[in-house]
């Protein structure tokens, strides 16, 4: 007997049942936005994990757990008469056809423009004016109101200097951005020196925000640059332990661990 090939339709009836408060799940029963909103953020890491080991059937079964939050959100909005599933599609495709008159002309699904070249930076002109129209829509006037406080602190740096960057508050070139960090390092080696650990908090803010700038200006992703170095760091620590034992050498000194160090990073490079 072959199996079931499931549609969207058995997902949302499955989310149904699991909710009904005769016969469903326990768990599910008693959830809310709030309690399920921790396991979205790790459903979104774990997409995220499968697309950087390019493992794509991981990555399949990993969007069908990020589609499963939506769903259940969705579900719990129907169930208090706020919106359903339809209404989540029916927004975002608007949304889409709004921003994208480049390619729906007429401000329809249906609407085709003519073939012709398309200049990119009018494009992203054209997106932010339709965002801010957006925003103002909301109540949202102020430029960077709508940048989510709830964001990593990473993203949110990065998001708001996209912001601001749309209107030309910017360093030109790399080279200033360079220039910055350097001058925040050096601020915060004041503050160490110091020893005001509040200086030094803000000095060492001052200078991840720097470092995010530098980064996006260099068109680098700083969270997959600091996730490479992180997994960089747990294989080099690993060909360190592999050497000395550190369960059973505790009190190994500098030089020796220095040494350790050094070889990891030989052995990778050669490798």
């Amino acid at each position: 007997m072959m199996a079931k090939n499931y549609s969207l339709t058995d997902l949302r009836y499955l989310m149904a049942r699991l909710r009904n408060p005769e016969t469903g799940c326990p768990w599910d029963i008693k959830q809310s936005y709030s309690t399920i909103a921790s396991h979205t953020i790790e459903e979104v890491y774990e997409v995220v994990d499968a697309i950087e080991r390019n493992n794509l059937s991981d990555l399949s079964e990993e969007l069908g757990d990020l589609l499963f939050q939506i769903v259940f959100y969705c579900q719990l909005a129907e169930e208090q008469g706020e919106f359903d599933f339809d209404t989540v599609i029916n927004h975002i495709t608007s949304k889409l056809v709004r921003r994208h008159p480049h390619v729906f002309p007429e401000g329809t699904l249906e609407s085709t423009r003519a073939g012709s070249s398309i200049d990119e930076q009018q494009i992203k002109k054209n997106w932010e004016a339709i965002k801010q129209e957006e925003r103002q829509d909301k109540g949202n006037t102020g430029i960077l109101d709508d940048v989510p406080m709830a964001l990593p602190a990473q993203l949110r740096a990065t998001k708001l200097q996209k912001r601001a960057a749309n209107y030309n508050f910017d360093w030109p070139n790399t080279e200033g951005v360079i220039d910055k960090v350097k001058e925040e390092l050096a601020e915060l080696q004041q503050e160490v020196d110091s020893g005001d650990k509040t200086r030094q908090e803000e000095e060492l803010g001052d200078l991840m925000f720097a470092c995010v700038n530098l980064a996006r200006h260099l068109s680098i992703d700083p969270e997959r640059a600091l996730a490479k170095t992180n997994n960089k760091f747990k294989r080099r620590f690993e060909s360190m332990d592999a050497e000395l034992d550190f369960k059973n050498n505790q009190s190994l000194d500098t030089e020796s661990l220095e040494e350790a160090w050094n070889n990891a990073k030989k052995a990778e490079k050669n490798s």
